[in-house]
């Protein structure tokens, strides 16, 4: 993997697990078996064994030259793949999975690294008091949590053509802050730089130092604010710092694999922003291997 940097390690923090649990879900809301909703999008139908998945993305990753990657379980219920995959691959995998709050038994299951909330796709504030059980069992696990923020849009519920009922109401980073604030040892991280909150989300991280911002995806909203990535970059490295920044692709399926143009735009982007090695580092490797580590309170002024 050329870059502009020598010697740089590579991690992605947001690769989508699409397990065959996933293609299941989605077919029985088509009304189509698991095999016919994967061909219908055009996609490999996965094997029912989550680890042999696994196994095609270390080959994947591999051939991409990238160290490790955070997998996400990308339904409610589907811990077990990721944990499995992560089981079976520890040096390559760290295990995210979806939590609905409203669910339930919804719960901090053992071994996850770190928990998804999507508070727009299952209607429900961040601030609501059921979403604190969660948060409690995040905070004793040392388990980070994912909160997606801004718009949301589900390619293959479209091409399904099944309806995506979300909420935007929930959508704001804003909402997030008392909540970051009042669990200081949990490590927050909002994805898309905030998905057309960018304001917001930065606004939320310089208030919040337990607050990082992923780089995933093409970051289409971007079209909403009249930015380009180079600004969109230059605006967050200025408030939020390269410590607190994660870069990751939105990768998600086979036959497709590990989306390395993500990966060739943002290096190019950050390398004419003259980013130095040490940053490169952090932010394409060394701060998704931190945050994954045991946490510490992180003092905040109130």
């Amino acid at each position: 993997m050329l870059t502009p940097w020598d010697d740089l390690e590579v991690s992605d923090a947001h690769i989508h697990f699409f397990s065959r649990c996933f293609f299941a879900s989605l077919g029985s809301q088509a009304g189509k078996p698991a095999w016919e909703a994967a061909e219908a999008l055009g996609f490999d139908l996965p094997p029912e064994d989550p680890v042999e998945l696994a196994r095609a993305w270390a080959a994947e990753l591999d051939r991409q030259g990238v160290a490790r990657a955070a997998l996400i379980a990308s339904i409610p219920g589907d811990e077990a793949s990721v944990i499995a995959a992560a089981s079976a691959f520890p040096d390559r995998f760290y295990a995210f999975a979806m939590v609905n709050p409203l669910a339930e038994g919804a719960s901090v299951t053992p071994r996850l690294n770190a928990i998804c909330l999507f508070p727009a796709m299952h209607r429900y504030s961040i601030q609501d008091p059921k979403v604190r059980p969660l948060l409690d069992q995040a905070d004793a696990q040392g388990c980070a949590v994912f909160v997606h923020c801004g718009v949301l849009t589900v390619g293959a519920r479209k091409k399904l053509g099944l309806p995506s009922p979300f909420d935007m109401r929930f959508s704001n980073p804003i909402d997030l802050h008392r909540v970051a604030l009042e669990y200081p040892r949990i490590r927050f991280v909002v994805p898309h730089f905030g998905a057309g909150y960018l304001r917001e989300a930065l606004m939320l991280a310089d208030l919040c130092p337990n607050v990082y911002l992923d780089t995933s995806s093409g970051n289409s909203w971007m079209r909403y604010e009249g930015l380009d990535l180079k600004s969109t970059f230059a605006r967050a490295l200025a408030v939020a710092g390269p410590g607190r920044l994660l870069f990751g692709t939105d990768s998600s399926f086979f036959p497709r694999g590990w989306v390395s143009k993500v990966f060739e735009f943002q290096s190019v982007m950050l390398a004419e922003l003259g980013i130095r090695q040490e940053d490169a580092a952090a932010i394409f490797g060394g701060n998704l291997e931190k945050i994954m580590q045991t946490p510490t309170a992180v003092s905040v002024a109130i």
